[in-house]
């Protein structure tokens, strides 16, 4: 029988331009290495998809939580735990380390289009997740919080795991840091230094208050305080500690900001008692 060279052919270009691309691509991301040696690229493996809709419009939004075993994984904490702490007012002071994948357009199974968000948690928290509905609960609203305040989105909490889905879209790679600065390393307070230390009223606001923001301005309450060599503060990327020794004053705090730490400017006021913390704002 005879064989269409045009075929062979066109075969043959089709396997060497594959070749070319994933030896650029491996290129690419060994440049990213090199370039920024404190993060790794990973690819995630898939896990859950969870439909839901964004906020106004009802345009359909899948978010895929994903799970790599380069995640660092939360602290341990038991069911019994985790529902002490969702009864709190501010339960964010567990964190779920997770990376957000840029949105991506995908097409669902009724041919419309939609909006797909990746989301990286670490391997063996996801298979926790997988056998308590808690946990997996936690998890998809922790992502959809990060998720809104990363990309200024709302999302409605009707949401629906998918039964025979795991992943809409492709699984892409994703940049992930693997080295914290070290003012978020040394952030936890040494043992029983913080005991019997109050919880200060505290605002923040940014600058400008409409438009993309500028500034985070944290004003916090410190009656008692006399002078700021009494005070230990710490200016993280997106978490605030401030200690008032001697167990006076603690406060650990998140917020849906990025800043530059670097350039963050403490002020205490003796006769106001009121320390005003400026950082420039990098991302919301």
């Amino acid at each position: 029988m005879a064989t269409d060279s045009t075929l062979l052919n066109s075969e043959m270009e089709l396997q060497e331009q594959e070749d070319l691309y994933q030896h650029l691509l491996a290129q690419t991301l060994e440049n990213v290495q090199t370039a920024n040696p404190d993060s790794k690229v990973i690819r995630p493996q898939p896990g859950i998809c969870v439909k839901t809709t964004s906020e106004p419009g009802k345009q359909k939004v899948f978010v895929n939580i994903c799970q790599s075993n380069l995640v660092p994984p939360p602290p341990e904490i038991s069911k019994e735990e985790l529902l002490d702490l969702l009864q709190l007012e501010d339960p964010s002071g567990y964190r779920v380390p997770m990376s957000l994948g840029e949105p991506h357009t995908e097409v669902d199974n009724n041919s419309q289009g939609c909006t797909a968000y990746d989301v990286v948690i670490n391997q063996e928290f996801f298979q926790k997740c997988q056998k308590e509905a808690l946990f997996q609960q936690f998890v998809i609203m922790v992502s959809f919080e990060g998720l809104e305040n990363k990309y200024n989105i709302e999302l409605s909490r009707e949401w629906k795991v998918l039964k025979n889905r795991k992943f809409l879209g492709s699984v892409s790679e994703q940049n992930i840091r693997t080295k914290s600065k070290p003012v978020i390393q040394e952030l936890q307070p040494p043992e029983n230094s913080t005991s019997g230390a109050k919880r200060p009223e505290f605002t923040l606001f940014v600058e400008p208050p409409s438009g993309d923001p500028e500034y985070l301005i944290a004003e916090i309450k410190l009656p008692g305080v006399a002078s700021s060599r009494s005070l230990v503060l710490d200016v993280g990327e997106d978490r605030l500690v401030l200690t008032a020794r001697p167990s006076l004053y603690f406060l650990d705090i998140f917020h849906p900001f990025l800043v530059d730490q670097e350039t963050s400017v403490a002020q205490f006021n003796s006769s106001t008692q009121i320390l005003t913390i400026t950082s420039p704002v990098v991302s919301s």
